[in-house]
């Protein structure tokens, strides 16, 4: 670890391989996992928590406080996953007492630019694409892809395996599994290129993609549609994902798409 040029707390935890280019800064309570590579130029502030074979490119910012009136000083943390590249001018700020933590999942991709607010959860294998923003409290789950200049509302759930285009306003949670485009942004297909990457079979995107035909292609409500998945179509993991994620949504999902053509 080499220390020429740094500021680095003496109450930090780095493990011994970990290193450190020079003008980095890493405050008190921070602890910094095995085999981890931290830029020129980055900031680590109170309450970090960076996992293993992580990299943290130059002018990031981690576990800066949030950006929110409400934030009393409470103590809180950021969380980054294991073998987790963050490019650029990162920044991602701590929780507050809402969760008391702001988290960035393993394998993540997290290119220049990108803003994480406080009290969000990222989830595992996501990629934020240049210059994308999460408000605060926003879930992104597992697998998502959230292409250059993609703007999430605060409280806003994106599901696992989604894509949404870039330059999207996502005001709306955004189902599991599909794709997501157009402006407003809604429905336009099941995210079948990136499922076949990931190893499902046709049969179970053929699924996947009967279970949206409800939703979105039927004229049925949402609660109608909930109704005929449960009953009409037989009963698996992603069938019970897709369901339970419409019944916990908070802001509503977002619509399909319909041409005027």
């Amino acid at each position: 670890m080499s220390q020429h040029l740094t500021n680095i707390h003496p109450e930090a935890k780095v493990a011994k391989d970990v290193v450190i280019e020079p003008f980095t800064s890493i405050s008190k309570n921070v602890e910094i996992g095995e085999g981890t590579w931290i830029g020129p130029n980055v900031t680590i502030m109170e309450g970090a928590r960076i996992g293993k074979n992580c990299q943290i490119f130059p002018g990031a910012v981690i576990s800066a406080i949030p950006q929110d009136l409400k934030f009393e000083g409470e103590e809180t943390t950021t969380e980054v996953g294991n073998n987790t590249t963050i490019r650029e001018c990162v920044t991602i700020n701590r929780g507050t007492k809402s969760k008391n933590k702001t988290v960035v999942g393993d394998n993540c991709l997290l290119m220049a630019y990108v803003h994480v607010a406080h009290d969000c959860m990222v989830g595992n294998n996501v990629i934020l694409g240049n210059v994308c923003t999460l408000a605060g409290e926003v879930v992104v789950n597992d697998f998502a892809i959230l292409s250059g200049l993609v703007a999430v509302h605060q409280f806003v759930h994106v599901g696992a395996h989604v894509i949404i285009s870039g330059g999207s306003l996502v005001r709306k949670d955004v189902p599991p599994y599909i794709k997501a485009a157009r402006d407003p942004l809604s429905y336009v297909g099941v995210n079948s290129v990136g499922l076949r990457r990931r190893n499902f079979s046709n049969d179970k995107i053929n699924e996947i993609q009967e279970i949206y035909r409800e939703i979105y292609l039927k004229g049925n409500n949402n609660s109608q549609a909930m109704n005929n998945i449960e009953t009409n179509l037989p009963a698996s993991r992603e069938r019970d994902e897709i369901v339970g994620f419409l019944k916990s949504s908070r802001r509503g999902i977002i619509k399909g798409y319909f041409s005027d053509n």
